[in-house]
């Protein structure tokens, strides 16, 4: 007898629910994306329960003619797709024919729909993957399709579900991104007892980005202009061709400022071609444009949107369409580092005392340089919401590692959506979900730009440093400096450690990168490890001005370091290069390894803390940092600057 069978189509089917339907919030995700890509501009999403008990997904799209809404539920049957050359260039965010059968296999379905060219509509109705009812009915032009009792016939399923409030929550996320996704289009989601979500069409990104989390977030971020560059080919591919040369890459978005971190990757939301995705390749070139800016251990708030040709991106990678494949992923990559690197830097934000005093401090080790006592303050927290539908995966650098682990050198349950309401671990639906919704356009846009009497004060500047007059030190480590705007407190150990770093990296670009030699060779004795690395970059080392000779198996003699390092240094500095690249799981670039040695020479050369600075010396420095890229943090990622403004001085003795 046979030991291989075929499956019945309803076990099939729920084979299928299983990868498309994990949760309530898979439902309304594939119900979106049809609503979307049926042209529809209003989207309104009714649920109960968390969606368990139902939801209902209404649109004002082309709807479907009768025939067409019949084999909407069969496997695979698509509008979408006429052959296999069109799965090299999908332009629709559905596109596999499974939603609508796979969420009638574990559901009570019932679809009403409408074509504008038709008189009459269809309604449907489905229970457990079985057609109930057919007819026609007078409907308006467009889709609704309510789902009930999810699971109900697969009661193992509906045993791993959470609770309403989390399921909920779940939903009002997912609405959220393809709402940041589409600004042009009016999203709604409601419950049996209140509006969670009501955002009108918006103009601009920025203004939906208000409608959704209010001035404070938007506060927080810095604006990615949007940038575009023609797609070209990297030196290991053939040459494009004319057409392909034509098409380019466009990246936007928002990023947080560099005073406002996060523990997680979960405020980070990336959309290609206004899909949701999540993407190692761009959480990676994210976590490269905040290299020398952030510390490692933290991570930034970020909206990127990404478009490119279709046909320069694989999204049939995946059951859920959340993960995609791009044709020329090292120009996608390092294109997207540029981007988000250059609007850091054009905008060149510095922390307020108001930010760095919720910070509460931590002890840290002295491998990347801290503060005096080893002590460097904790990530301030974002106010962008910190939920992302489906979740990002927590990924190390450890992708692509070889079997040594070495490197290679290269070219809590989610919480809700705050919607300009606060919500937190311990609070109900029912108590944070006021009925204060945006229900309309209204005077929100006059909102922003309304003077608040509780809102911060304007935030620092970097030219406003280049007119400060430095009074003195704290504790011979601190530099006290004034001007119009109010008092500075500068740290001239990291604030030379940034000048430091930038006029390396610039030797070293223009290749004049000084050195001074040892009276006496140092002879260090290397790890096996280490002796991997030192043979991987000794040449790299050699244009950062060392001068290192291999001396025996284990051994290396320092004959020569960069200008400033002191001998005393020397060994040190060696190490912490070699120890930090081994800790660095992942291939690299030329220009990080370049960052990563200008980033610990820096740290060795620079004025140390305890240190008595003349008025001369520490105007220079002033002026030094004032023309730098990046002078609201050290190259490791601790902030240089801190301003208590006239405002926030005058609020302390009460002034206003």
């Amino acid at each position: 007898m046979s030991r291989i069978r075929i499956l019945p189509e309803a076990v099939a089917n729920k084979i299928a629910a299983g990868e498309v339907v994990e949760r309530p919030a898979s439902v309304v995700k594939e119900l979106l994306e049809n609503a979307l890509d049926a042209g529809a501009n209003t989207i309104r999403i009714e649920v109960e329960q968390g969606g368990k008990r139902m939801i209902r997904v209404i649109d004002d799209g082309h709807g479907m003619t009768h025939d067409d809404a019949l084999l909407a539920f069969e496997r695979h049957a698509t509008s979408k797709l006429r052959s296999a050359d069109d799965l090299l260039s999908i332009s629709s965010l559905g596109f596999r024919g499974e939603a609508l059968p796979t969420i009638a296999a574990v559901s009570r379905l019932l679809l009403e729909t409408r074509d504008e060219a038709e008189a009459d509509g269809t309604r449907i109705e489905f229970a457990g993957g079985k057609l109930i009812n057919v007819k026609p009915a007078g409907l308006p032009a467009g889709t609704t399709i309510s789902v009930a009792d999810i699971f109900y016939c697969v009661p193992a399923r509906r045993k791993f579900l959470k609770s309403d409030t989390t399921e909920l929550g779940h939903i009002a996320s997912l609405v959220t991104h393809y709402a940041l996704a589409n600004p042009a289009k009016q999203f709604i989601l409601t419950t049996p007892t209140q509006e969670i979500i009501n955002c009108p069409p918006a103009e601009k990104l920025a203004d939906r980005v208000y409608q959704l989390f209010g001035s404070q977030a938007l506060a927080e971020l810095v604006e990615i202009p949007a940038a575009s560059a023609p797609f070209r080919a990297a030196i290991t591919e053939p040459a494009l061709d004319p057409e392909e040369e034509k098409s380019s890459l466009t990246v936007s978005g928002f990023t947080s400022r560099p005073d406002i971190q996060r523990t997680n990757r979960n405020g980070i939301y990336i959309f290609v071609n206004r899909r949701l995705v999540r993407d190692r390749l761009i959480l990676h070139a994210i976590h490269e444009a905040y290299r020398n800016i952030l510390p490692p251990a933290v991570f930034p708030a970020t909206l990127l949107f990404l478009e490119m040709p279709y046909d320069e991106v694989d999204v049939n990678v995946h059951p859920a369409k959340i993960e995609v494949h791009f044709r020329r992923s090292n120009f996608v990559h390092d294109f997207t580092r540029d981007t988000i690197r250059q609007a850091l830097t054009g905008a060149r934000p510095i922390a307020s005392f108001a930010a760095a005093a919720a910070a509460a401090p931590h002890s840290t080790g002295s491998g990347n340089g801290t503060f005096a006592g080893g002590i460097t303050p904790a990530p301030v927290e974002s106010g962008v919401p910190r939920a992302i539908i489906p979740p990002m995966e927590e990924i190390g650098l450890g992708s692509g590692v070889g079997s040594d682990g070495g490197f290679d050198l290269s070219s809590a349950p989610m919480q809700p959506v705050e919607q300009r309401i606060p919500f937190t671990s311990g609070t109900s639906f029912g108590t944070a979900l006021a009925p204060t919704p945006i229900s309309s356009a209204g005077n929100w846009a006059a909102n922003l730009a309304a003077p608040n009497a509780d809102a911060p004060a304007s935030l620092p500047r970097p030219e406003q440093i280049a007119d400060l007059k430095p009074l003195g030190q704290v504790s011979a480590s601190f530099i006290v400096a004034v001007n119009s705007q109010g008092l500075w407190i500068v740290d001239q150990h990291v604030a030379h450690e940034r000048v430091l770093f930038e006029q390396h990296l610039e030797a070293r670009r223009a290749g004049k990168v000084e050195a001074q030699r040892m009276l006496i060779p140092l002879v260090v004795e290397l790890s096996p490890r280490q002796i991997v690395t030192f043979e991987k970059i000794a040449e790299e080392l050699s244009a950062n001005g060392f001068e290192v000779e291999p001396m025996g198996p284990k051994s290396v003699a320092i004959q020569a370091v960069p200008a400033g390092v002191g001998a005393p240094d020397a060994k040190k500095l060696l190490r912490e290069i070699l120890d930090g690249l081994e800790r660095e799981n992942a291939a690299i670039s030329i220009e990080t390894l370049q960052a990563k040695i200008a980033a610990s020479t820096a740290c060795h050369a620079a004025i140390k803390i305890n240190m008595p600075l003349e008025q001369s010396k520490m105007e220079w420095l002033l002026d030094a940092l004032a023309k730098t890229d990046c002078p609201m943090s050290c190259p490791h990622g601790r902030p240089v600057v801190l301003r208590y403004s006239l405002k926030e001085i005058e609020k302390a003795f009460h002034r206003i």
